[in-house]
C-alpha cells in the first residue's frame, strides 16, 4: 500500500493529512525536514496551534517522529521531523 493510500486510511483530521503531505514533500531520501512550525502554518494557511495538534495526532499515530535539535550555543533550533509510513 502506498504512503498516500496508508495516510487517507488512517482516520485522522484533514490537518494532519495536510501536515504530513507537507511534510513527506519536503522530506530528503532518509525521510527526515525540519521546516520551522510557523513555516508549516504559513504555507499552509493554518494557525500555528493546528499545526502543532497536527503534528501530535501524526505522532500518536506512527507517522512522524520528531525531535528536537539544537544550536552550537545550546538554544533551541527547529524540529527535525522523520517520516516513518
Amino acid at each position: 500500500m502506498s504512503e498516500r493510500r496508508k495516510i487517507y486510511e488512517a482516520e485522522l483530521p484533514h490537518r494532519a493529512v495536510a501536515v504530513y503531505l507537507y511534510l513527506q514533500d519536503r522530506a530528503n531520501a532518509e525521510g527526515t525536514c525540519y521546516p520551522a512550525i510557523g513555516t508549516i502554518a504559513r504555507e499552509l494557511n493554518l494557525s500555528v496551534s493546528t499545526v502543532k495538534r497536527a503534528i501530535s495526532d501524526l505522532e500518536k499515530k506512527g507517522f512522524l517522529r520528531k525531535k528536537q535539535r539544537w544550536r552550537e550555543n545550546g538554544g533551541r533550533s527547529s524540529l527535525l521531523y522523520a517520516i516513518l509510513k
